[in-house]
């Protein structure tokens, strides 16, 4: 697994114009609120999921919006969904429940997990996501995640998710 530094690595040899603001650990979108304010970007949480014939799948979302679970699969090619499990992540992507992030499709095997992202966010504006930990925000293009994404092998897929609405 490549890790932090090889993805910091990547992104000087691409060229990938980024920022890295390091804060306070943060586990949920809640905590996150409080860094927010300080870092101008489009925010994000994550999904991992599994399907039922045992497909794995990371979904990059707004920070705010509430994905219906229940509509996904139509969206992105497949069958019921439920979330996955951390020995699951910690084995595919090399990364623990709370530092979950696009990025770490660095560490996971082509074709062994599907990126989707969220179509707001396939974007050239700035979104924020972690590095591979919790106690940092890196902040760079949309179209950037998905470019890293194939350069590491994969094939991510841009889905507008069916949300929730209040």
């Amino acid at each position: 697994m490549r890790g932090e530094a090889g993805l910091m690595a990547d992104l000087r040899k691409l060229g990938i114009a980024h920022q890295v603001y390091e804060h306070k650990a943060v586990f949920t979108v809640e905590e996150s609120r409080a860094i927010k304010t300080d870092i101008a970007c489009l925010h994000t949480k994550n999904l991992f999921l599994k399907d039922a014939k045992g497909a794995f799948f990371l979904l990059t979302v707004p920070a705010e919006a509430r994905i219906d679970l229940k509509g996904v699969p139509a969206k992105i090619g497949s069958k019921r969904l439920s979330f996955g499990k951390a020995e699951d992540m910690e084995r595919l992507i090399g990364i623990k429940p709370g530092s979950v992030t696009p990025l770490a499709m660095i560490n996971a095997k082509a074709g062994s997990i599907q990126l989707v992202l969220d179509a707001p966010l396939a974007v050239p504006d700035a979104i924020g996501v972690h590095p591979l930990r919790n106690t940092a925000t890196v902040t760079l293009a949309g179209t950037d995640i998905l470019a890293l994404a194939e350069q590491w092998g994969h094939k991510p897929l841009v889905a507008d998710l069916p949300k929730i609405e209040d």
